[in-house]
């Protein structure tokens, strides 16, 4: 029986700080239209991110930067439209709240009028604390993001694990507590050292959701592309498969194109 069908209660930002209170592991998943949401939210999850990689996935972009806010909140609608009981997160895409902290809040609202979302996700520290303190003031419940942030890639130039040197480990140490302070109700903590990821899950009260940070979080959040097979290409070190839809899908394309070609698609009993 799946965890869905034992405890049909919407998840929100309190019962995801219980969770960590009590041991419960969090699970995330990324999501970006109603039918993958809809099986992926009856499995069970506890929180899907409508993520900014849908500019890598749903589009074909080679970073998350060219998303625009109105083609996140198409996505968001999509997915809350098939969620019935879990936390549903959409990502605030690049630019739309760096620098300006009322554009932030105006970014913020949008989503939350237009998609119905629980919640938003923003990456930075103390850089963005001014466009998060806005948003929290109206309300909005808003989740962090350290370590590598990919709406950063351009001043990393690479997207190698982050915070292995003291220096900016201490930086993220710092931000986390930062965003703990002005109300965040949990962070994802990503591509960082499992060491320091743990350390920063055991100083904070609030939820820490680790991509490529290890096991001492409080959860773990995935692609699903990534985790479904569906991409061929992407094999970090963190990312484990739990099903190779690739060859699935390849492989039934070309069932159905040989059934075509040969006339043997639709027989007498598939047609009318």
């Amino acid at each position: 029986m799946s965890v869905h069908l034992e405890d049909t209660r919407k998840v929100t930002t309190h019962r995801l700080i219980e969770m960590k209170r009590r041991g419960e592991k969090i699970s995330m998943l990324t999501a970006y239209d109603y039918s993958m949401a809809s099986i992926i939210d009856q499995a069970g999850m506890d929180v899907i991110l409508v993520g900014d990689s849908a500019s890598n996935v749903m589009a074909g972009n080679v970073t998350t930067l060219p998303i625009t806010l109105d083609q996140m909140i198409y996505h968001g609608k999509s997915v809350v439209k098939a969620v019935k009981r879990a936390f549903v997160l959409v990502d605030l895409p690049f630019g739309t709240y760096q620098g300006n902290s009322k554009e932030a809040l105006a970014s913020a609202i949008r989503v939350m009028k237009e998609t119905h979302a629980d919640g938003i996700k923003l990456e930075g520290g103390a850089e963005v604390k001014e466009s998060i303190e806005r948003i929290l003031c109206a309300g909005i419940p808003v989740m962090g993001h350290l370590g590598l942030t990919p709406q950063s890639i351009n001043k990393f130039g690479t997207y190698t694990v982050r915070a292995k040197e003291e220096r900016e480990a201490a930086k993220l140490i710092e931000d986390a507590h930062l965003l703990e302070e002005i109300g965040c109700f949990g962070i994802v903590l990503e591509k960082i050292p499992a060491k320091l990821a743990a350390q920063v899950a055991s100083e904070l009260t609030i939820p820490m959701i680790g991509i490529g940070a290890g096991g001492g979080v409080d959860g773990q959040v995935l692609v699903m592309h990534d985790m479904l097979g569906i991409n061929k290409g992407f094999s970090p070190r963190f990312l484990r498969r739990y099903a190779d839809l690739y060859d699935v899908i390849h492989g039934a394309v070309q069932s159905y194109i040989r059934d075509v070609k040969s006339a043997d698609f639709p027989n007498e009993s598939e047609q009318y």
